[in-house]
């Protein structure tokens, strides 16, 4: 009977299970709508759920704002995929009142079903269900209020996709990787100094000459002070002239990425309760649908105000501008600033949409998920298709100039991806296949230390982006911009002075803090040319309080009471001025990093010790068919690095390598 039973099972597991294959789970097809704060473990996360270990609980990080959140998954080297059966394993503990559930789409815009609810009552054992019908999947959905199972297998059919389609990395000038933060306060004139702040100070752009772009904060009350009510130059908030800033800056040939942030007052005071209004909060009505792209009108507009004066497009319709207050600041004065209406003023090529919209410590009144946060963009980039009106959204102005993500402060590429998914499903494809996007450009902030954490108050203190992942970091950030053809921008990186920061530099081996941190501005250029990053922009051009340890407070590169470059700066300079022009070709050694660069078939090299010890080797630089070269050391306190000519023996040159870099240029 035991064997005629066996035999039973055997027959019953073949003819059941005969045509269910296995549907393989890739780990890294998986993201969350959900804040990702501290160090993500590279075997933590979303990732357990398939890999092979049945004893350990999911960890999904400590500090989740969101109690009720979605993750999703995409299939995305197997097409065709049925799933007909569901394996969950249950570990330890129950959560009735707050199951898992598994959903699966069809496609992106499809509704979803649900596959399984799991509320962990099996204790340390599988879970199956058989579906009645294979269900079709593109995507899965999970929805997590309390536990999750250990582990998922599905079962059913699939088939072999092609490869995702990569496009080539984007090439640009290493100049590109030396840009900066500033306000407009940091270039006009202060009025304290002078009563006036429609020049530039000739001392301050001289300073600024060192960095190829700037990142201009510019608050939305600045040049929006009451509904509907546009200023520029003066602003009514402050008269300050930013005609005069944004056009200087172009004839420095310095380019400009303006990051329109914060809510005005007046929106506060209209949209939101007295005890609720912040600066920092979501630019939508309180209790508004914040998956609705109306609901950010408001910003949208202000956005195609900005377009229209300082973008490229000449021909704007004047009637759409009839908000921007003209004539004289001072009725009667016969030296008052007098406001213009203008279009195509052709200073800007960027705009920014906010900065840090995930910004979870600041509670929910202030952070979007990231399909939220889709929504806003949207009505930004072009009025979500020009369903807001003709006077909304950047491209509705100017549709050359280019919209920049909010920079993200996680260095996850969850909040990308579902951007780029909420954007499959409510604004669909263009005729040659690619995703109607509402960015042009992906863009992140990270700050490298020892805690791992970019933006860590418990760290003990900085780390070279060597040391640290920034290689890493970078390398998932372009890999998800090659799918879609789009640039990677770090609009935030730097290190603080003091010693009470989380994020400060040391003082290595007789260097003074100021020098190491010069070393790792530039190492971190040298780092996101060479992973890819298309720009760079450095934290800040001035400190809020060199003295004091809170955290970004002594990350200035400009002294602003002495008018002097840092150390830091001292090296950008010199490095623009050297290197600005070369695009990077390829790493020919990783210990110590030696990279190469070229500029119409001239090559120039750049050789760095990866580590934070004062680390000092020898390197042999293979120079074939080289007979001389120059080579430059970076120099404090200069405007040019020091140079030194060498004859070529044996086509190699020994190179003491330290690291500070040190450029190789061959003739």
């Amino acid at each position: 009977m035991k064997v005629q039973l066996l035999l039973i099972m055997v027959f019953y597991t073949l003819t059941s299970c005969g045509k269910e294959k296995k549907i393989p789970i890739e780990a890294t097809n998986w993201y969350q709508l959900n804040s990702i704060s501290g160090r993500q473990n590279p075997s933590s996360g979303l990732k357990q759920l398939s890999d092979g270990i049945l004893d350990q609980s999911v960890e999904m990080g400590r500090g989740k704002l969101l109690s009720d959140y979605e993750c999703y998954y995409e299939f995305k080297n197997i097409a065709g995929v049925k799933i007909s059966k569901i394996r969950l394993y249950d570990g330890k503990g129950t959560f009735a009142s707050t199951p898992f559930k598994l959903y699966a789409k069809e496609s992106i815009s499809a509704k979803p079903v649900l596959l399984a609810t799991f509320n962990g009552e099996d204790y340390m054992k599988w879970s199956e269900i058989n579906l009645s019908s294979p269900v079709k999947a593109q995507y899965l959905i999970a929805n997590i209020a309390g536990g999750l199972p250990n582990e998922i297998e599905l079962y059913g059919d699939y088939e072999e996709a092609k490869p995702v389609k990569l496009f080539p990395r984007k090439a640009t000038v290493f100049s590109k990787q030396l840009g900066i933060n500033s306000f407009i306060w940091n270039i006009m004139q202060d009025s304290k100094k002078t009563g006036k702040k429609d020049k530039i100070i000739d001392q301050q752009l001289q300073l600024f000459s060192a960095f190829s772009q700037i990142r201009d904060y510019v608050d939305w009350g600045k040049i929006e002070p009451k509904e509907g009510v546009y200023t520029f130059s003066p602003t009514q908030d402050g008269l300050w002239y930013y005609d005069v800033l944004y056009t200087e800056m172009k004839k420095q040939k310095t380019d400009v990425l303006l990051c329109l942030k914060t809510l005005p007052q007046w929106f506060l005071e209209k949209y939101y309760p007295a005890n609720q209004r912040n600066l920092e909060n979501i630019p939508a009505p309180s209790r508004a649908n914040l998956l609705d792209p109306k609901s950010y009108i408001s910003q949208a507009k202000a956005a195609f105000q900005l377009a229209a004066r300082y973008g490229y497009n000449k021909k704007v319709d004047k009637a759409l501008l009839s908000g921007v207050v003209t004539g004289k600041v001072w009725p009667g004065d016969i030296n008052s600033p007098v406001r213009t209406i203008e279009t195509g003023l052709e200073v800007l090529k960027y705009i920014e949409c906010e900065n840090e919209r995930d910004k979870w410590w600041k509670g929910r009144a202030a952070y979007q998920t990231a399909r939220e946060y889709a929504a806003n963009l949207s009505a930004f980039y072009d009025g979500h298709k020009g369903t807001l009106g003709a006077g909304a959204g950047v491209k509705n102005a100017d549709p050359s100039m280019q919209v920049v993500i909010g920079g993200i402060a996680s260095t996850q590429t969850d909040y990308i991806r579902g951007i780029i998914d909420w954007c499959k499903e409510f604004r669909g494809y263009n005729a040659d296949g690619s995703v109607n996007l509402c960015f042009d450009v992906i863009n992140y902030h990270c700050y490298y230390n020892e805690g791992g954490e970019s933006q860590s108050r418990s760290s003990s203190q900085g780390a070279s982006p060597e040391a640290s992942e920034a290689g890493e970091i970078a390398d998932r950030f372009v890999q998800i911009a090659r799918e879609y053809n789009k640039e990677v921008w770090v609009t935030e990186t730097g290190y603080d002075i003091n010693p009470q920061s989380p994020l400060h530099v040391p003082a290595i081996a007789g260097k003074t803090p100021w020098q190491v941190q010069a070393d790792w501005i530039i190492r971190t250029a040298l780092s996101n040319a060479r992973h890819g990053i298309s720009r760079t922009f450095f934290y800040n051009a001035y400190s809020e309080d060199v003295n004091s340890g809170k955290q970004f407070a002594s990350s200035g590169l400009l002294n602003d009471k002495d008018l002097v470059r840092s150390t830091a700066a001292d090296y950008i300079i010199q490095t623009k001025q050297l290197l600005g022009e070369f695009i990077y070709k390829e790493t020919i050694s990783r210990h110590p990093l030696v990279d190469r660069y070229e500029l119409k078939g001239k090559s120039m090299y750049v050789l760095t010790s990866p580590g934070q010890n004062n680390t000092v080797v020898t390197y042999n630089l293979k120079l074939p068919g080289v007979s001389k070269v120059a080579v430059h050391t970076l120099a404090e306190g200069k405007d040019k690095t020091t140079v030194v000519v060498k004859s070529i023996s044996n086509e190699a040159l020994p190179v003491t390598v330290t690291e500070t870099p040190v450029f190789v240029e061959a003739f």
